[in-house]
C-alpha cells in the first residue's frame, strides 16, 4: 500500500485548494447572515479555545450537535465550516462548531482534551447531551469524545454525555499515517498512535443513554470516491464498535460534507434524528 497516496486527500482531489477557499467564503457569508448565533464563546483560556454556537430560528429547547473541523490536526479552524450547520439548523438542531489548537504546537492528546472541555462547557451552558460529529481529523476527535470515560475524566459530567457519534471521513487508526508526510508535524510515537486510535479502544456501551438502542449510537460516513484506506477505516471502525456504515455515492473527501447543506438530505436527516433522541423532553 502507498500510504502517502491513500491518505493525502489534498493531492488526491483536484482543485482541493479552491474547495477550501470556497468553504471559507461560504462559511463567512453564513455567519454574517444567520440571525441566531453566539460567536467566539470561550470554552478555555487559549486563543483557539473558542466555539461558535448557532441556534435554530425560533429558539426553544432544541437538540444539539457538535461539529468538529478537520485539517489533519494541523490546519483549518471553525471559520471554514460554519455553513455546514445549515441543514441541521433548518431541522431544528442547534450546532456548535469549536476550534482547537493544532500540531505541531500541541499533540493530538491535547486536542482531545480541548474537545472534551468544549463538550463540558456546552453541557453546563445548555444542559443537553450532544450528537458529536466531525470531518476527517474532526471525525477522529468525535470518536474520541464518544470513547471518553466522562466520570473519570471530568468529575461532575454524566457518564452518558456523548452516547451518539456520526463521524464523516474519519481517521480511526493512526498507525497507517506513520510513514506519511502528514504524520511529521504530529510527532507521533508508535505507542501514541495506537493509544490515540479509537479503533483499538474498548467500545462504549451504546445503551448508556436510555433512548439509544444497541447499534444506533454510531454511524460512520465516508465518500464512495475516497481512497480505499479511508473507506476501510470507517467500515472497520463501525464494525468494531457495533455501529453502522455508509459510503456516499460519488462523494470525495471534501464533497462528502455537501449533503449537510440540505435539510432534506438523508445525511442531515440521519444526523437530526440522532440528535433529537438526546434532546430533553
Amino acid at each position: 500500500m502507498d500510504a502517502q497516496a491513500e491518505y493525502d486527500n489534498r493531492a488526491r482531489v483536484p482543485g482541493s485548494a479552491e474547495l477550501l477557499a470556497r468553504w471559507q467564503r461560504d462559511a463567512a457569508a453564513f455567519r454574517e447572515a444567520w440571525p441566531e448565533s453566539d460567536l467566539g464563546l470561550a470554552y478555555g483560556p487559549g486563543k483557539r479555545e473558542k466555539l461558535d454556537l448557532f441556534r435554530p430560528e425560533g429558539g426553544g429547547n432544541t437538540p444539539l450537535a457538535i461539529f468538529i473541523h478537520g485539517g489533519y490536526w494541523q490546519g483549518l479552524d471553525r471559520t471554514f465550516c460554519s455553513h455546514f450547520a445549515h441543514g441541521l439548523l433548518q431541522r431544528g438542531v442547534a450546532v456548535a462548531v469549536p476550534s482547537y489548537e493544532l500540531a505541531p504546537a500541541v499533540p493530538i492528546s491535547r486536542m482531545v482534551e480541548q474537545m472534551r472541555a468544549a463538550t463540558a462547557f456546552l453541557f453546563r451552558r445548555l444542559k443537553r447531551r450532544p450528537l458529536v460529529t466531525g470531518h476527517s481529523a474532526g471525525g477522529h476527535l468525535a470518536a474520541m469524545l464518544m470513547a471518553t470515560d466522562w466520570r473519570a475524566t471530568l468529575p461532575g459530567m454524566p457518564q452518558d454525555l456523548t452516547p451518539a457519534c456520526l463521524p464523516i471521513s474519519g481517521v480511526f487508526e493512526l498507525e497507517p499515517l506513520m510513514p506519511t508526510t502528514i504524520a511529521k508535524a504530529l510527532r507521533l510515537r508508535p505507542e501514541d498512535a495506537r493509544r490515540l486510535s479509537p479503533r483499538h479502544m474498548k467500545p462504549p456501551s451504546f445503551t448508556s443513554h436510555h433512548l439509544i438502542t444497541p447499534g444506533a449510537g454510531l454511524h460512520c460516513v465516508v465518500g464512495a470516491a475516497e481512497s480505499g484506506e479511508f473507506i476501510r477505516q470507517s467500515r472497520d471502525f463501525a464494525a468494531a464498535w457495533g455501529g453502522s456504515f455508509e459510503a456516499l455515492t460519488g462523494r470525495n473527501h471534501f464533497t462528502v460534507l455537501d449533503p449537510l447543506l440540505d435539510a432534506r438530505s438523508p445525511l442531515t436527516t440521519r444526523a437530526a434524528d440522532m440528535a433529537s433522541l438526546l434532546a430533553p423532553g
